[in-house]
């Protein structure tokens, strides 16, 4: 295609999904392409106060930019790979799946605390059914509640109560320093008694102004919900550039095993000149045949976003070891185990490993979650 001509390119609006489509456009333009970003609104962003499996159909972020795609307005879209469905439109291909990211998911907390460490019944926030089943199959006796928003609110509703009380301490403490002083200047005149150690060594506005940007934003947050901890994928957390705002504790893969497609991303287009630029440019083939195996063992096995399913592949010499776990919602039973796929014929082998998973039992569990 012609370099000269722009390349429209279809985004949601949150600051993730612009960081993410800004990764795409700067690869492109460093292959001398044109590239302007068209943003635009999705279900999912418009219903905010609904889980996400509760939102009516699957790819509620997605649709409507593929919708873009194939009525012309625009030439290609980006999107997470773990929202994309795995019916995709005839007329659409996935162009290009550039080098994935991390695709493990972390435990963010205030104080660093591993999975382990939380306190019996403490609360974790996550809208995800595979992430809650997984926390409940590991903790049983830990609390799970959704919590919506994009990355940054997230973080925002884990800080808030913590930021919140110590505002109040530092508060107190400068009322009760202020009293002190004022009755010893009553009693000693101008001789202002102070204590030779202060609590703080720096005043409620000197603390105020030395908080992130995401701190002071969780300092002006309603809280509603005091969650101790608060799972959410690291890939996210670093397009976003917040990895290094809260403390992290990486979940292991083989565990908590992740969505299909987590960390990696999807630009979609027409077939045609502008899917085979797309491609040549930034398709990694390590990450397809992976998340391409992901996809191929979700399809087969039919869950969608409704069921608690984690489906992981990576590439080892000649195969390509999968992990797959299927839960029901409390995490009390599971389905779960790792194949090792000839890369060779990896798609087939995923399709017979799903099948053989169906008839284990994964199929009982999924139903089970469609009921629920």
């Amino acid at each position: 295609m012609d370099k000269s001509e722009p390349i429209r390119l279809a985004t949601r609006g949150s600051q993730l999904a612009r960081r993410q489509a800004a990764e795409v456009q700067a690869a492109l333009e460093d292959r001398r392409y044109t590239v302007e970003l068209v943003e635009v609104e999705t279900e999912g962003d418009r219903i905010t106060d609904e889980r996400i499996q509760d939102l009516g159909k699957t790819g509620a972020f997605v649709r409507a930019l593929d919708e873009r795609v194939l009525e012309g307005e625009v030439d290609a879209a980006v999107h997470s790979m773990k929202d994309v469905p795995t019916d995709v439109p005839d007329d659409l291909v996935t162009a290009a799946v550039p080098r994935r990211a991390s695709a493990g998911d972390v435990l963010a907390t205030v104080e660093g605390e591993s999975l382990d460490d939380l306190p019996e019944g403490a609360t974790v926030g996550t809208s995800s059914l595979r992430r809650k089943a997984q926390v409940l199959n590991a903790r049983p006796d830990l609390t799970v509640e959704p919590i919506r928003g994009n990355v940054d609110t997230r973080l925002e509703k884990l800080l808030a109560p913590a930021l919140q009380a110590e505002h109040e301490r530092r508060l107190d403490y400068e009322k009760e320093q202020q009293s002190a002083e004022a009755r010893d200047q009553k009693r000693d005149g101008d001789d202002i008694h102070q204590d030779d150690e202060r609590e703080y060594d720096r005043d409620v506005e000197e603390w105020f102004s030395s908080l992130s940007e995401l701190e002071r934003a969780a300092m002006e947050r309603e809280v509603e919900t005091e969650y101790d901890a608060v799972v959410l994928a690291r890939a996210g957390l670093e397009r976003s550039g917040l990895a290094y705002d809260v403390a992290l504790t990486d979940l292991p893969t083989d565990e908590h095993v992740p969505a299909p497609g987590q960390g990696a991303l999807a630009v979609t287009a027409l077939d045609g000149e502008v899917a085979d630029a797309v491609h040549t440019a930034l398709d990694h083939p390590r990450s397809r045949v992976e998340t391409t195996t992901e996809r191929v063992v979700l399809e087969e096995l039919g869950g969608g976003c409704i069921a608690p399913i984690g489906v992981h592949a990576f590439i080892q010499g000649g195969v390509v070891r999968t992990h797959v776990q299927v839960f029901n919602e409390d995490g009390s039973e599971s389905v779960v185990e790792t194949r090792e796929l000839d890369i060779d014929d990896y798609a087939p082998e995923a399709r017979e490993f799903a099948n053989d998973l169906r008839e284990r039992g994964a199929a009982d569990l999924i139903a089970e979650a469609r009921r629920e």
